[in-house]
């Protein structure tokens, strides 16, 4: 029995080793390919650590995507991973009910000091709809700091300057530092292409104004039986492989900021798999904001 180490090109070099074992059986060589977290104690204890450099920055984290992605589940799963329990500030509802998310909602996350947070929150938006115009328009809103917590999104219409929760002179905590696309992997094929182009609309005007721009596969678990079975297979699907490119070629995005993971919504107990996965994602969301916060104070 052999092992080499591979550094796989489609996954986070950073975070991630994977081992092949090659075992010889009835004359055929069988590989198996275990991916490894590397260090889940050093990501979790970069993210405890995080503080931005310029003193009172906060790091703005905005979530879009289509109706029924898990945009409330990540937030969900994040603060359940950091806290090391469920939890469930942000209302998720079953994918099968639609769009749930009905307001602009900031969520922060609270230290094991209750007097303490996280340097970094999470903006909550309503899933973008295949054929109205307004939500799309509200997130590059957003994107400038221009929409205020608790407004109630129109799929009809963009918010208006006039509106009392169109906000006229965002500070820079207002405006967003990191735009993150949460897309569902198991029916990224079936996606409109209307749904489609608003993503790479939003994705466009992100980049226009040089906010970093992530994608969170959401559900994997359901894009591959063989990662049903076991989470860790998700570093070896091809199918999900197959995904991840069509969905970059779609929209944009790099291979290397498209992060596949499982959220937390029917489990009773954390995992470790799962953890990780979501510790990746968190990790290199918070470098992205980081880097894009210290390019605008030079």
């Amino acid at each position: 029995m052999t092992k080499v180490k591979l550094k796989p090109k489609w996954v986070d070099h950073s975070i991630l080793t994977v081992d092949i074992t090659r075992i010889s059986c009835k004359d055929q060589t069988l590989l198996f390919v275990a991916a490894q977290q590397r260090d889940k104690k050093g990501a979790l204890e970069y993210i405890n650590s995080y503080k931005p450099q310029t003193e009172g920055q906060q790091l703005r984290i905005l979530l879009h995507g289509p109706v029924g992605a898990g945009k409330s589940s990540f937030i969900n799963s994040v603060q359940s991973v950091l806290k090391d329990k469920m939890c469930t500030p942000a209302l998720a509802a079953n994918t099968t009910q639609g769009c749930f998310t009905k307001q602009y909602s900031t969520y922060d996350i609270q230290k094991e000091n209750p007097e303490t947070s996280y340097p970094f929150v999470f903006n909550d938006t309503r899933g973008l709809s295949q054929h109205k115009s307004g939500l799309a328009d509200d997130v590059k809103l957003a994107l400038r700091g221009h929409v205020k917590d608790g407004y109630t999104f129109n799929p009809e219409s963009k918010l208006s300057e006039g509106n009392e929760f169109y906000n006229k002179s965002p500070t820079v905590n207002d405006k967003v530092h990191v735009l993150v696309c949460i897309v569902p992997a198991d029916t990224l094929f079936s996606m409109s292409d209307e749904t489609v182009k608003k993503i790479r609309d939003i994705r466009l005007e992100a980049s226009r104004l040089g906010i970093p721009q992530v994608a969170v596969l959401t559900r994997v678990e359901e894009a591959c039986p063989e990662i049903k079975r076991d989470l860790k297979n998700v570093y070896r699907s091809i199918n999900l492989k197959d995904k991840m490119e069509k969905f970059s070629v779609d929209v944009g995005i790099p291979m290397n900021c498209i992060f596949p993971v499982k959220n937390y919504h029917e489990e009773i107990d954390l995992s470790d798999d799962t953890d990780a996965l979501i510790l990746s994602a968190l990790r290199r969301i918070i470098d992205y904001g980081e880097d894009f916060i210290n390019r605008k104070t030079v």
